[in-house]
């Protein structure tokens, strides 16, 4: 027995040594995808040796409803921003738009497929067909959904394909409380079925990623939160006269805009009637919508009757720059996962007021950044921006809080480093890092959502 304690003691220390060592591998303290060596440095520049294979590329394809508006523009720049060495990137959606000749000039491989719409319609059977014939024919290594349709066609056609990795990004909920109670319970059991097919998910925003997890829509634990991006280089960063001119409106008035598809999301009937509130106590403040949709006839009709000129432009390549011709922007939209426009006009240091919906108190705190009312409700959004056309200096400091918060981490760059890195977890292709450095990008990544401003 004197000899079995022995043999236990010694045991136990071999054992002792062996969880001391492997406490030191980085990545093994409850990680199981301890990171790999990084390369090392080239002792002679590939160009100078002969010749070698090239290495595959891993092949993505991006699966969208509508491949316009804020999700198609950042699905574009997330495809066109992955390096084009380590990913050769497809995007399928809805027919139609400019968004698909653009892809195309970039490199990224277009297929608008056929009978593809936005609502449910029998033809989805045949659009989810084509689906899972172009991902058996192509062979993808990753499939990335977006939006409600594309989100469940494209995650059901990869399941059905045993695609490896699957991702889905949420730019706001397929559902929202405003519309009909059967539609609103198809919607959420739709996005239920497809949490089950999805390795991970992608939201705009924290709150964002919170509804999805309230909703049960994903497992706790499984969101990143990836800030959609914008164009900042394109964005003027203050006022810019030459957009008011733009848009031919006189710099001596207060102009009030907004910018977006005029449709049932963005209640632009809300917006009339908070136009018509305000113009009542500030008669010298015009109105104006950038962009178009089925509800601009709906518009001209209820300005004309409360008696309050709402100008409309139509659609304008150029919106992101406009937008810096604007002294308030305002949104009066029921759901909004982030919201591009609203974006874009922080970025430019617009005064902003918006509803509180979704993930835009993320981007706009009440008081620091902009203004927040409830949605359905004109005439607190009209008390909102008389607030700000009464107190310019308080309205300039918010725009300028906002458009340091946007600027820092809404760039392409960050965006689609983020991405990347997502898809190099689900692959197992990171890289080891020292201590320090792995330690300090840890530290990045948790303070990467930048704190809110006050004044």
């Amino acid at each position: 027995m004197a000899r079995s304690a022995a043999g236990h003691q010694k045991n136990g220390e071999r054992l002792k040594s062996m969880r001391d060592f492997v406490t030191h591998v980085p990545g093994a303290d409850g990680d199981a995808t301890a990171d790999w060596p990084a390369a090392h440095a080239h002792v002679v520049q590939p160009r100078a040796l002969p010749t070698y294979p090239a290495p595959s590329r891993i092949k993505v394809l991006h699966v969208i409803t509508r491949f316009w508006a804020g999700a198609g523009h950042s699905t574009l720049m997330s495809a066109e921003g992955m390096d084009p060495e380590r990913y050769e990137v497809w995007v399928a959606g809805v027919p139609g738009g400019y968004l698909w000749d653009q892809a195309r000039a970039s490199g990224v491989r277009a297929v608008e497929i056929p009978g593809f719409r936005e609502v449910i319609t029998p033809q989805d059977a045949l659009v989810l067909w084509r689906l899972v014939r172009l991902i058996r024919r192509e062979r993808f290594t990753i499939v990335h959904t977006h939006s409600g349709k594309g989100g469940f066609l494209g995650r059901l056609a990869a399941w059905l394909c045993r695609t490896p990795v699957v991702v889905h990004s949420y730019h706001g909920l397929s559902f929202h409380p405003f519309m009909p109670r059967l539609r609103y319970r198809v919607y959420h059991a739709l996005e239920r079925v497809t949490r089950s097919f999805t390795d991970t998910f992608l939201a705009e925003s924290p709150l964002l990623a919170r509804e999805i997890i309230e909703h049960r829509l994903a497992p706790p634990g499984a969101v990143e939160v990836v800030p959609t991006a914008v164009d900042l280089e394109s964005i003027p960063p203050d006022f810019d006269p030459a957009a008011r001119e733009a848009l031919g409106v006189s710099s001596r008035t207060d102009l009030v805009g907004t910018v977006g598809r005029i449709d049932s999301q963005k209640a632009p009937l809300d917006f009339v009637r908070m136009a018509a509130a305000v113009h009542a106590a500030h008669p010298n403040t015009e109105f104006m919508m950038v962009g178009d949709g089925p509800l601009a006839d709906a518009v001209r009709q209820l300005a004309a009757q409360l008696g309050v000129e709402v100008r409309i432009t139509g659609w304008r390549p150029d919106a992101a720059q406009l937008v810096a011709g604007l002294d308030i922007f305002a949104i009066t939209s029921l759901y909004e996962g982030l919201g591009r426009a609203l974006t874009e006009a922080l970025a430019a240091a617009r005064p902003v007021v918006a509803t509180a919906v979704n993930g835009v108190p993320d981007l706009v705190e009440h008081g620091a950044t902009g203004l927040l009312g409830p949605p359905r409700d004109p005439d607190g959004m009209a008390e909102a921006v008389g607030w700000l056309l009464d107190h310019p200096n308080e309205a300039a400091e918010m725009g300028r809080q906002g458009r340091s918060h946007v600027r820092t981490v809404f760039g392409p760059e960050t965006m689609c480093a983020a991405i990347d890195a997502c898809y190099r977890r689900m692959l197992s292709l990171r890289a080891m890092q020292p201590p320090a450095a792995s330690a300090a990008s840890e530290s990045h990544g948790r303070e990467s959502w930048p704190r809110r401003g006050r004044i």
